[in-house]
């Protein structure tokens, strides 16, 4: 029983592990389709992808049965988490380097406790305030990096930062939502659905004419299959696997390493740059967020002690 329990807990580090190398690569990918595509035809086609083979895998449709409260939840989470979110972060890797992009990304468990102090009350650690701070200071040395060296505003690292804000109001209304009970896989489908529907309907009123996908092009086809089909469907599913089996806690502790992969394959595969600037922004960022992640859970509701929560996260894992 132990050997087995052993394995499986190797099989879902390694799935986690595997999960953040993919996600960390999508920067390098997206980058990649901006030559030909604008970033909404991307943010598009990557979840018709995603959410086709859904359906394909479990075609049997979805009902809530919470009313339009609920449903609105849902479009929300559609608008905050896909279409607004890679709205942003494709269009920011047009004004800054993807590095920037997938270290900046990863703030977002700062605004997500702000979001949840503002929102719901939750009181938070002192360290989630001191790592707040190491890590904008990181983002400014990145920031400012870039402007200098390459002559450009810091436009795409604000973006950027717009987006991990977008991707803290998805998870507020995603927890609001998963605590419901609703089946994971489903509700997921139906969150990805919306915000496939909001980017189509704003489509039509971007600047340029629509890009329809290049079928004969290889290389658009491979990048687009790994966004939609690996990094966001097949992802999904093995991190959920990782998630039920790790805990939230170890298992999100893996997405620290995305920008690490980001950046090494910056360096390799698009010939981004890498100066003692940037490099001390990335370390303190990273240093930051770890920070920040000390304490097992990101904020404590009030009137809860510290050991009443140590307490509680040893029981949920």
């Amino acid at each position: 029983m132990t050997t087995e329990k052993n394995g499986s807990l190797l099989t879902a580090h390694l799935s986690a592990l595997f999960v953040a190398t993919v996600w960390g690569l999508t920067f390098i990918s997206s980058k990649v389709l901006l030559d030909q595509y604008t970033p909404l035809e991307i943010c598009v086609y990557r979840h018709v992808l995603a959410v086709g083979g859904m359906f394909l895998l479990r075609p049997r449709l979805f009902s809530h049965g919470g009313g339009w409260r609920t449903e609105l939840l849902f479009i929300c989470a559609g608008v905050c988490g896909v279409s607004l979110y890679f709205l942003l972060e494709n269009t920011a890797m047009q004004y800054t380097y993807a590095s920037n992009v997938s270290l900046i990304v990863c703030t977002a468990p700062f605004f997500t406790g702000i979001a949840a102090r503002l929102l719901l009350g939750e009181e938070l650690y002192a360290n989630f305030y001191i790592g707040f701070v190491i890590a904008i200071t990181g983002i400014a040395l990145i920031s400012f990096n870039g402007a200098s060296n390459l002559g450009l505003n810091p436009l795409g690292d604000l973006l950027t930062t717009c987006a991990a804000i977008s991707w803290a109001f998805y998870t507020t209304c995603t927890n609001k939502l998963f605590k419901k009970g609703y089946p994971l896989f489903l509700a997921t489908r139906r969150i990805l659905f919306w915000g496939l529907v909001t980017a189509v309907m704003i489509l039509p009123f971007q600047d340029a004419p629509v890009t329809l996908p290049h079928l004969t092009d290889m290389t658009t086809l491979a990048n687009f299959a790994f966004l939609g089909i690996l990094a966001s469907l097949g992802c999904f599913v093995i991190w959920n696997r990782a998630l039920n089996i790790l805990g939230p806690v170890r298992c999100t502790a893996y997405v620290y390493f995305s920008p690490v992969v980001t950046v090494l394959a910056a360096v390799i595969l698009i010939d981004e740059h890498l100066t003692p600037m940037s490099v001390s922004g990335m370390v303190l960022t990273l240093a930051g967020l770890l920070l920040s992640e000390r304490h097992k859970t990101l904020f404590r509701r009030p009137g809860r002690s510290e050991k009443q929560d140590r307490q509680l996260e040893l029981q949920q894992q």
